[in-house]
């Protein structure tokens, strides 16, 4: 046998090309072939959250649209969407099937607190990613206690801390009370207003909070107008949001109002409750809106309208959880095709973690991404805005 032949023999044998990149140079972990990327996560389908589903099936459209395009570097992706009906034991349950049984790659985008609280240690503990997980507790951003754990949505507790700073500098008199939901979703809005406002922190003269599984939340409201405030702040979901906004007109109360950015949609939370109630209203962005006029003819808002309608049809693009799926899909596309052929559970996990000042389609201008393997929130700031007439108008 020839010099040149027992090379190429002994180089193929030893797992090594000869002639460039090959199968041995491909790296990957559970879920991934040379064909198909399998990853997984829960949504809450049914249950008291069920107003979510819409976040998985915008996520399921997203990855739909890229396989009909070819996929992530040739490969398709299966997103496997399971119910967890917004109960700790469900997500457990489903997240241990998604990694036990079907061998998924990584937990992507799993929405809300509740889901995500309830299944990081398991997934920490045996190394799985957790990443792009749609919660912005505190918790989530936590790299030395729960390193396989990425939030992609920005920080409740920063956007509790935006408001505080609003108020000193523009309400410096406020009398705040505060309705919030009694979680760590709530909580952490919370914690963030009192971190911001510091020693004026006595400025809140009266706080209710609601558990998730109330009809109504029409005595709160009576109970924190009672209270003389002045200044009303929603660390709400979007029902509740939409019920006390309701609850505060016909009391004939008029306080200066905050919504968390969760609750800020035209379309679900501000039209049922009038758009003439709630004029002069504030809030934080970090997105355009479909609903809102004064995106109307922006490029990327068009064509986010358009998937909607191709790949969404039962869901509305003005409903900001349809959005943040959106934009959360975007994520999860891009980290995974940074990882190239090494598709590892660890390099997913660095892919997930090293976004500089990047951006995706729907993102306010001056919003961008940043998140590091000390830090792994996304998001660094936010900007005010304030509902005049039909749409959000920015502040700042």
């Amino acid at each position: 046998m020839k010099r040149s032949a027992l090379v190429v023999v002994s180089a193929i044998l030893l797992g090594v090309c000869p002639f460039g990149a090959s199968a041995a140079e491909k790296k990957y972990g559970p879920g991934v072939t040379d064909t198909d990327i399998k990853i997984g996560q829960t949504v809450p389908y049914s249950g008291p959250a069920s107003a979510f589903s819409s976040y998985g099936r915008v996520m399921a459209g997203y990855f739909q649209m890229l396989n009909e395009k070819g996929g992530i570097n040739g490969r398709k992706v299966n997103l496997l969407s399971l119910d967890n009906a917004f109960s700790p034991p469900k997500a457990l349950e489903q997240t241990r099937k998604l990694v036990e049984d079907d061998e998924v790659l990584a937990d992507v985008g799993t929405v809300g607190t509740v889901p995500n609280i309830a299944i990081q240690k398991y997934l920490n503990q045996n190394k799985i990613p957790h990443v792009f997980a749609s919660a912005g507790g505190r918790r989530f951003n936590d790299p030395q206690n729960f390193p396989w754990t990425v939030p992609s949505y920005p920080a409740f507790q920063m956007e509790g801390a935006t408001f505080g700073k609003y108020i000193l500098k523009n309400l410096p008199n406020a009398k705040i009370a505060v309705l919030y939901q009694n979680d760590d979703y709530g909580k952490d809005f919370l914690t963030g207003l009192k971190d911001a406002l510091g020693s004026d922190a006595n400025k809140i003269i009266a706080e209710a909070n609601y558990e998730l599984s109330y009809p109504t939340i029409d005595s709160q409201v009576i109970q924190l107008k009672a209270s003389g405030a002045d200044t009303l702040l929603h660390f709400t979901t979007p029902k509740f949001a939409a019920q006390a906004l309701k609850k505060v007109q016909e009391l004939g109360w008029k306080p200066t109002q905050f919504l968390a950015s969760p609750t800020n949609s035209v379309q679900t939370v501000l039209t049922p409750a009038g758009l003439e109630n709630v004029q002069g209203i504030l809030t934080t962005q970090f997105t355009k809106q479909a609903g809102d006029p004064a995106w109307a003819q922006d490029p990327e808002v068009i064509d986010y309208i358009a998937f909607i309608k191709k790949w969404a049809t039962n869901d509305s693009p003005n409903d900001f959880i349809v959005l943040s799926g959106y934009i959360n899909a975007q994520l999860i596309a891009r980290a995974l095709r940074r990882c190239g052929d090494d598709l590892t559970r660890d390099n997913l996990l660095a892919q997930a973690t090293n976004f500089k000042s990047e951006r995706v389609t729907m993102l306010l201008p001056g919003v961008e991404l940043n998140n590091s393997k000390e830090d792994y929130a996304p998001y660094r700031s936010l900007r005010m805005a304030k509902f005049e007439n039909t749409s959000w108008k920015l502040l700042d």
